[in-house]
């Protein structure tokens, strides 16, 4: 995968470095040092004044950058190039088996191909099938790659098989979070890590810049 350029970075390793040993006490490490990393990171990514809010929801906590609640109150003025967007997710996996609570995401903003193009699908940084939902803020939401969000190139097929892995192994800690190179709620790229059994850290970035090449059915 090719990675645009961006600020932001987190150095993982060193973050692990300064965990307990014990994949069950390294998570819950990982659930309370992680927020302040990346909030730190993020802080670094953007040159906008930020308001950000963390909440929990089921299993997961998201951490969002509540630019929109700064524009209606009057501490800045309004830019529709500067959109409110999501921080981070974290949180253990807990599949459900309720049904999709597809027609939220159906009214987020508008048909998905005429809105934003053949390309691109309305996915979510934390899947359905482990415990993320379209909340009312549709924080969980954002315009991803359709071939990777779908599985069909080889970039998607292994963000599958993480989420996969989050499904077989539940309470498996992971966690979701997009690296933006403008202002907009849309990313460059989104990492998607887990914490496998054997007490590493299974990090990917995966692109969510244009994709050029064809779909299966193309």
């Amino acid at each position: 995968m090719t990675q645009p350029p961006f600020k932001g970075t987190v150095d993982y390793p060193a973050v692990l470095r300064k965990g307990p040993i014990g994949s069950a006490k390294l998570a819950a490490f990982l659930l309370e040092e992680l927020p302040y990393v990346w909030r730190d990171a993020y802080i670094d990514m953007t040159s906008r004044r930020t308001n950000i809010v963390r909440w929990h929801y089921g299993s997961f906590e998201y951490l969002f950058d509540d630019h929109a609640t700064l524009e209606v109150t009057g501490v800045v003025p309004h830019d529709p190039n500067v959109e409110a967007r999501l921080i981070a997710a974290l949180g253990r996996s807990q599949p459900r088996e309720m049904a999709r609570d597809d027609y939220r995401l159906k009214g987020w903003i508008g048909a998905t191909e005429k809105t934003f193009g053949k390309e691109w699908d309305k996915g979510h940084f934390i899947a359905h099938s482990i415990g993320g939902k379209v909340d009312g803020l549709e924080a969980n939401v954002f315009v991803q790659r359709r071939d990777l969000n779908r599985g069909w190139s080889v970039a998607g097929k292994r963000f599958r098989d993480m989420e996969q892995y989050c499904v077989l192994n539940r309470g498996t800690f992971c966690f979701s979070r997009p690296l933006y190179a403008d202002e907009t709620a849309r990313p460059a790229c989104v990492e998607f890590g887990i914490l496998k059994v054997n007490r590493e850290l299974w990090v990917e970035c995966f692109d969510n810049c244009q994709d050029v090449s064809p779909s299966p059915s193309q």
